[in-house]
């Protein structure tokens, strides 16, 4: 995924270096843009990997956030169902990484094909996770005993 996200500042860095260094001139870029945009690019991919999925479990609630691009998402536990560990493909499933909506429910995902997924009474979430066994055990050691379904854990 690094290799893929660097591809266009990469590039732009080739065609930065042919024009200054070396003379060859492309399209009607001045050497000044050239270099701002690289710049630009490399900023932006460096970001890109400082990104990282924080999960937090704590009473009153669990805690997703993309740390570094997006603000945190909290999942109180009273509206969670059942927690249980998932593999999935990303692509496939959710449409990639990062924060994903569709109509099976929202994602959150940093890297990886597992995860924890969530039955809320709003929807399905699923939370991309490296220990995704112990995510979900400790997410349902929260949950409130009352209600039908709640408090459930399954390992799949």
């Amino acid at each position: 995924m690094r290799i893929l996200t660097a591809i266009v500042p990469a590039a732009m860095l080739g065609l930065t270096i042919l024009q200054v260094a070396f003379g060859f001139h492309w399209g009607a870029q001045t050497n000044g843009s050239l270099i701002g945009w690289t710049i630009f690019l490399w900023l932006v991919y460096w970001r890109l990997m400082m990104v990282r999925l924080v999960t937090e479990v704590r009473p009153p609630e669990v805690r997703v956030a993309l740390r570094g691009l997006w603000r945190s998402r909290r999942i109180p536990f009273a509206e969670i169902i059942s927690a249980r560990a998932v593999s999935f493909d990303p692509v496939r499933d959710w449409g990639g990484y990062g924060i994903r909506v569709t109509r099976r429910g929202r994602a959150y995902l940093a890297g990886g094909n597992e995860g924890v997924e969530l039955e809320t009474r709003r929807g399905l979430v699923l939370i991309g996770s490296g220990r995704p066994v112990e995510l979900a055990r400790i997410i349902a050691a929260q949950l409130p005993a009352a209600g039908a379904g709640a408090n459930r854990y399954t390992d799949a």
